[in-house]
């Protein structure tokens, strides 16, 4: 167990499936930037969205976690047991007007350019039958990513009024990561590229909040030759919980680490050990997306 409780990271999957190649670059990086700064790296269970999970996927991630010496800190925080928490800062939110409902279809915002207008703004819209949006009265245009840099953020995505509660009763992702963040007392977000968009309006919602910003690192994604993420969407394969360790290694080189080849004789911990003493965020590839050479 860690001792140091100055830095804590996590991994956040979504139980849509089990754990891909992409998945365990994810897990891995943010596991091996947690061990070098002698922190604790906590595990958290994405499960906001009922409809797009599979039964006994949470389970089964948790288990190729073991199966590859990614050993968490503490308990595994549920999304779907945070509900509570959610809708207590939603309706702090509605009673001081800093959110609204909306009934605005997805259809009419693609009809007025693709981003929310804010139509719904001051009209007072019923509860029933309505999306809840935060409104965003100072954008952020930009954030500082631990190896890429200033990330600016279009004005038009920045500027948006966004979703933190669907019309369907579904809490938005947006608002339960930073909620869970802050709970989890997270210093750090390590996690795939493909994430960086939301990034601005998450920092908006800390500094709203009143809370100190994380740092963040954003990992490449894996990518196939042509073009697509490797995801559960787009139906990647699991990867084997019986021989971990090839895995491992070759995502170990996908973050541009060099593991000697006879580094795939040692056990587990062994290989973890090496990451971690050997992990430096110079070496992560430039690119936000690298496409998988097997």
């Amino acid at each position: 167990m860690s001792t140091n409780k100055h830095y804590i990271g996590r991994f956040a999957p979504s139980p849509s499936g089990p754990l891909h190649f992409g998945s365990l670059v994810a897990a891995l990086g943010s596991y091996l930037q947690a061990q070098s700064q002698q922190g604790s790296w906590l595990v958290r269970m994405e499960d906001l969205d009922p409809p797009r999970e599979m039964a006994g996927a949470a389970d089964d991630i948790l288990h190729t976690l073991e199966a590859y010496g990614l050993h968490w800190d503490g308990s595994v925080m549920y999304q779907s047991q945070r509900h509570e928490a959610y809708q207590a800062q939603i309706e702090q939110w509605l009673a001081h007007g800093q959110a609204y409902y909306c009934q605005c279809t997805r259809k009419q915002i693609k009809e007025a350019g693709g981003f929310y207008p804010g139509t719904c703004r001051e009209l007072q819209q019923p509860a029933a039958n309505s999306a809840i949006r935060l409104k965003v009265d100072e954008p952020v245009t930009y954030f500082v990513d631990r190896r890429h840099g200033r990330i600016e953020i279009p004005a038009a995505l920045a500027q948006e009024d966004f979703i933190i509660r669907r019309r369907d009763g579904l809490y938005a992702y947006n608002l339960a990561v930073v909620l869970d963040d802050i709970e989890q007392g997270v210093t750090e977000v390590v996690r795939g590229a493909d994430l960086i968009e939301p990034t601005g309006r998450q920092i908006g919602l800390y500094r709203l909040l009143g809370q100190t910003e994380v740092s963040y690192l954003h990992l490449p994604l894996a990518v196939t030759e042509n073009g697509n993420k490797l995801s559960k969407q787009n139906h990647a394969p699991a990867i084997d919980k019986t021989a971990p360790k090839p895995a491992l290694m070759a995502a170990m080189r996908f973050l541009g680490m060099t593991p000697p080849d006879d580094l795939l004789a040692s056990n587990i911990d062994d290989i973890l050990r090496w990451g971690s003493e050997n992990w430096q965020l110079e070496s992560l590839p430039d690119s936000t997306a690298v496409t998988l050479g097997f």
